[in-house]
């Protein structure tokens, strides 16, 4: 049995967060299938009634995808209400490169990551610099207020 995996967001803006994930994950907007122009045209002509998509749903790509076919889809469904409590998922950006590598070449590139995810819209919420353990980390907000962890 053939499995694919999909991890949905729920979230306020999907083209806000498609632009900041597909920076931090270094994957692309997902292209509608089949020659359509946009994935409304493809919800259209898949015979989604009009009246179950909201305003402006699918006019823009609302999930992103791993260029090189390994990570998982992620879709942006947008909702009508906001986020109100800590998520009970999160990603973790492994990009330090893992105790082999020394402590400072992993804080840099840590540092480096949260540098350019902030200038995308991401918040610091902490940083985890505990060099007698051999941990330098950030604790992170994307734009809608979703925790993830540079390590």
């Amino acid at each position: 049995m053939e499995m694919t995996v999909q991890l949905t967001i729920d979230c306020s803006d999907p083209q806000a967060m498609v632009t900041f994930w597909a920076e931090a994950l270094g994957y692309v907007p997902e292209p509608p299938p089949g020659g359509h122009a946009t994935w409304r045209a493809y919800w259209a002509a898949e015979g989604v009634p009009e009246a179950e998509l909201p305003a402006g749903a699918g006019d823009l790509p609302e999930s992103i995808i791993d260029p090189a076919g390994r990570g998982p889809r992620v879709w942006f469904q947008q909702v009508p209400e906001p986020k109100v409590a800590k998520n009970r998922w999160h990603f973790d950006l492994k990009v330090g490169g893992g105790r082999d590598v020394p402590l400072d070449v992993r804080t840099q590139r840590v540092k480096a990551t949260v540098e350019r995810l902030v200038k995308a819209g991401a918040t610091v919420l902490r940083i985890k610099d505990e060099p007698g353990m051999g941990l330098y980390a950030a604790a992170v907000q994307d734009p809608e207020g979703n925790e993830f962890d540079v390590v």
